[in-house]
């Protein structure tokens, strides 16, 4: 039987396609002006609804077709497309059914309902459900840069996965802020100079301004703040902005309650809640920004352990669960570069097992996303973050994801993950995760000492103590060369010997050894039980 010419037509076109098609790589990452160029039936036929694409019927009202023209020009980095004429489960119905009129007012639809978009359109020659020749109409939305883009009724739109979500008034001015239309840093922050601030922490800013710039002429702090952009002098007296709250206020909660950090260490690898609420430790940080991240740093400094390598040397390296540079610098990130507007929302930074994870308020800054983050350099706060600047806590030159990713290769762990997600109904947040890549460790290493060995007990470890139990935990035992090597400060295999011994006296290790053997090669040292069960008291 002869092969149907829609078969044949249909056929042809995806040979076409492929020939055509200069994208060599996975469908998932062409960009939407790359399946704009090379749109044809196959491939609108191929691709599902996601962040690049959306489909509509024919018969879409020109109405709602502005709402999903709003919603492209609105979502970063680069809008999106929508196929007039394709079913919402696929199948390609086309567009010769509308009357002349219906499909102008189709074509017509941005500049009638959505005028502030930036679009273009064009007809794709298809083979519809039923065989017959049609076509599609493809809408090609830009995103733009400069403002948020309404339909004419007043509602804005954007996407996030593969739905349309209009966007609250608190979403818009988040978005305008984004975009540049407010300038929310430059706002009054309805602070009183200098009672309201921290003029100790003013003053080292203003010195460092002076000695970095090299100014001659005197300048008070005040006129030091306003050449920075962090306040304007009226009648003699600085009216302090936003930014300059954040960074210097006494008390920035009072106008920002989610200016804090929220550190959670979590027993496990999946966070869980109700009965089985795996929380260990759980400690707010608050105060100006420069503050969130020299305490925050304190207290992750604090939970972190350190591990002991066997190198090709035969020589023990120790280094720390994460390089302090990576971990440091997705902190500074989460402070400086979410958003403030979200006022309400705080930072988190939660300790895993596995892994540690910060999550910031916001999405990621316009024109930022996961694959050019290490390129890109768009700050959503570049006031504050030129003020960090002279304090010495960024270098505002491009290169901090770019040391994290380098600081965790060097020590061999897996690259860090940028990640933006959905928190809640409409609000955004990026999450940055850092992996330790060490399954191999016992539950002892991961929780809190005194829940194994007893409270009182901890407190007497030494730090030598701790990293010999940390290594049994992880290793399974120890030996008494091992431990000498791990110890640079035990320089005899006897000193070492006595350092275990203490410890089994102590109720914390277990020496396995025969007693009919003076001196076993194979004598060793364990935990003394196993996780969770009850440890006997020293005497």
């Amino acid at each position: 039987m002869p092969e149907p010419i829609h078969h044949k037509l249909k056929r042809e076109s995806r040979g076409a396609m492929q020939l055509k098609l200069p994208f060599q790589g996975p469908l998932a990452l062409l960009l939407a002006d790359e399946i704009y160029e090379n749109a044809d039936e196959s491939l609108l036929a191929t691709l599902k609804e996601d962040r690049r694409i959306e489909r509509k019927p024919a018969r879409t009202h020109s109405r709602t077709l502005g709402e999903y023209i709003s919603m492209w020009a609105n979502t970063s980095p680069e809008g999106g497309l929508i196929a007039i004429g394709v079913e919402d489960e696929g199948s390609i119905t086309g567009c010769s059914a509308l009357s002349q009129d219906d499909l102008n007012d189709r074509e017509k639809a941005g500049r009638i309902y959505c005028p502030d978009a930036r679009y273009e359109s064009k007809r794709v020659s298809v083979i519809n459900r039923a065989g017959v020749q049609d076509f599609i109409l493809l809408v090609r939305i830009r995103y733009r840069e400069d403002k948020v883009v309404n339909v004419v009724s007043g509602e804005a739109y954007v996407r996030i996965g593969d739905q349309k979500h209009e966007l609250s008034a608190e979403e818009v001015r988040e978005l305008q802020i984004d975009k540049g239309q407010v300038d929310l840093e430059q706002e009054p922050a309805h602070v009183q100079f200098p009672q309201d601030l921290d003029m100790k922490l003013i003053k080292q800013f203003a010195d460092a301004v002076r000695r970095t710039r090299g100014l001659i002429e005197e300048h008070s702090d005040a006129e030091i703040l306003e050449h920075r952009r962090l306040g304007r002098m009226r009648n003699g007296s600085l009216i302090p902005n936003v930014a300059c709250c954040l960074l210097f206020a006494k008390d920035p909660i009072l106008k920002f309650p989610g200016c804090k950090v929220r550190f959670l260490r979590i027993d496990g690898e999946v966070e869980k809640t109700g009965d089985q609420y795996n929380v260990i430790k759980d400690i707010w940080i608050e105060g100006p920004v420069p503050h969130l991240i020299v305490e925050t740093a304190k207290v992750i400094e604090s939970q972190l352990r350190e591990f002991s390598r066997l190198d090709s040397d035969g020589k023990f390296y120790t280094a720390p669960e994460y390089p302090r540079e990576a971990w440091y610098e997705a902190i500074v990130n989460a402070c400086v570069h979410r958003s403030y507007g979200l006022k309400n929302m705080n930072v988190f930074v939660k300790m895993f097992d596995d892994k540690l994870v910060v999550e910031s308020p916001g999405s990621f800054p316009p024109f930022v996303t996961p694959l050019n983050i290490y390129s890109s350099h768009c700050p959503r706060n570049p006031h504050l973050m030129n003020a960090m600047f002279y304090l010495d806590f960024v270098k505002c030159h491009n290169e901090g994801t770019r040391r994290m990713r380098d600081r965790m290769a060097e020590v061999n762990l897996p690259m860090p993950e940028f990640q933006q997600s959905e928190v809640a109904a409409g609000y955004i947040s990026v999450r940055v995760t850092l992996r330790n890549k060490i399954k191999q460790r016992k539950v002892w290493v991961d929780s809190d000492v005194s829940r194994v060995i007893g409270e009182a007990l901890t407190k007497e470890l030494s730090q030598e103590e701790i990293r010999i139990l940390n290594f049994v935990a992880e290793h399974g035992s120890i030996n008494v060369s091992e431990c000498q090597r791990l110890i640079p400060t035990l320089h005899t295999w006897h000193s070492a010997k006595r350092m275990l011994s203490k410890l089994a006296t102590r109720g914390v290790l277990k020496h396995l050894h025969r007693d009919d053997v003076e001196r076993d090669p194979d004598a060793k040292f364990v935990m003394f039980s196993a996780p969770g069960q009850p440890k006997k008291s020293a005497q």
